[in-house]
């Protein structure tokens, strides 16, 4: 690292940190979600505004290679802890309605999203594989953020909200599944060989790394109980990135693979310690190298067009094809708007799963930026949206525990 790289990394850290903190603190200040604020930020700082001048002054093209370095680290422990509050007894202990909401949460966009996909397709989009990764991305939810809300609503110990967790974890983890689908037939492309390497993986991983796991929160916590989980999930991130799947599977699946039962204290010391790390100080700086990838300053009159046909798509997918699975599972009218509502939140799962797009070549710089308008806006219109659903249906929305407090950050 030359002089000049180590100045003007240490100066753009400083500036992501201190314009995604007041971004946050604004947004939260408008009840909304602080990942609402740091997104904007990320867009803020990027070429759509000031002909680009800003991110060519603060981050020239040397050191954003260090950067994004720094960015895949925080979204890498942020899959972890997505994986990790997947929790199963949350997921066993709700009804059936969670399963036809959470079908219907993704069925209905993804089928709307693989349909707009001929429409928003460029000359050089690779077909079926474009299609799918388009419905995947409409079809995301962000399970973390909607926690994070039921939290400040005090909603988290309600019958609504323990539903709502459930329908979130299950749609999150049929829209993964999906899109590693999508991602594992393109990667074979160039290494189809080593897809065939996946299932030892996943049989290392289940047979032999989860039995160490169940060990090891067996102890009492301690910095090295931190270090084997930190090096665990970036060794399981390194097996799918040279798989062809992509780093953020393995740290997802790493999550998902820590055991629940007798491991409360090592969860609560890796949200304190880690998750605290990562987003004041790692995801701060994903947001930001995800916002200079957007650059809405040339939109046209064509561009607002298929920007509110994304638009229409999301909304309408989400809100309707959970309105409907809820409908299908028996809940009241109201609860079924209530979930409905919660499941269009979107948040920094999206970005991820944009960004991820954008760095296989699925999308192009120009379809990126339409769809982060895209998860701004339904992120941002969930709280007042929840709002008014909320003092319609006063009264109707039992208050029942659904199991420990979840605690995102992100």
């Amino acid at each position: 690292m030359t002089t000049h790289q180590a100045c003007f990394l240490l100066v753009g850290v400083a500036v992501i940190l201190l314009a995604t903190r007041l971004a946050g603190n604004f947004a939260e200040r408008l009840r909304q979600p602080r990942v609402i604020g740091e997104m904007a930020a990320g867009i803020l700082l990027g070429p759509t505004f000031f002909h680009g001048l800003l991110p060519t002054a603060l981050f020239p093209a040397d050191v954003r290679p260090l950067l994004s370095a720094l960015a895949n680290l925080g979204v890498a422990v942020f899959m972890l802890l997505v994986g990790l509050e997947l929790d199963h007894r949350i997921v066993r202990g709700n009804s059936a309605a969670a399963l036809t909401t959470s079908l219907g949460a993704v069925l209905v966009p993804f089928g709307i999203g693989f349909g707009i996909s001929f429409v928003l397709r460029r000359p050089d989009s690779s077909m079926p594989g474009f299609a799918l990764y388009i419905g995947t991305a409409l079809s995301i939810t962000a399970f973390p953020v909607l926690a994070r809300i039921l939290r400040d609503r005090d909603l988290q110990r309600t019958e609504i909200g323990g539903l709502a967790l459930t329908c979130a974890a299950l749609a999150d983890l049929a829209a993964w599944t999906i899109l590693a689908g999508v991602v594992a037939v393109l990667g074979a492309a160039n290494h189809p060989w080593r897809l065939a390497l996946v299932a030892p993986y996943l049989l290392v991983m289940l047979f032999a790394v989860r039995p160490l796991l169940r060990r090891l929160t067996q102890r009492e916590p301690n910095a090295t109980a931190i270090v084997a989980v930190v090096a665990g999930l970036l060794l399981s991130a390194a097996c799918t990135e040279w798989l062809g799947l992509h780093f953020i599977f393995g740290a997802f699946f790493f999550g998902v693979l820590m055991p629940r039962t007798g491991a409360e204290r090592l969860t609560r010391v890796l949200h304190d310690r880690v998750d605290t790390f990562s987003t004041t100080l790692l995801l701060p700086i994903f947001f930001v190298m995800a916002g200079l990838q957007v650059n809405l300053s040339g939109l046209t009159v064509a561009g607002l067009g298929e920007l509110a046909l994304v638009l229409v798509a999301a909304i309408a997918g989400k809100l309707g094809g959970a309105y409907l699975g809820a409908r299908l599972g028996r809940r009241p009218r109201r609860e079924a708007a209530v979930l409905a509502a919660l499941m269009n939140t979107r948040g920094l799962t999206e970005l991820i799963v944009l960004s991820l797009g954008l760095q296989l070549g699925i999308i192009d710089g120009y379809l990126y930026s339409l769809l982060v308008v895209m998860a701004l806006v339904t992120t941002a219109m969930t709280g007042p949206l929840l709002t008014l659903l909320l003092r319609a249906a006063e009264g109707e929305l039992m208050v029942t525990p659904v199991g420990e407090r979840i605690r995102p950050d992100a």
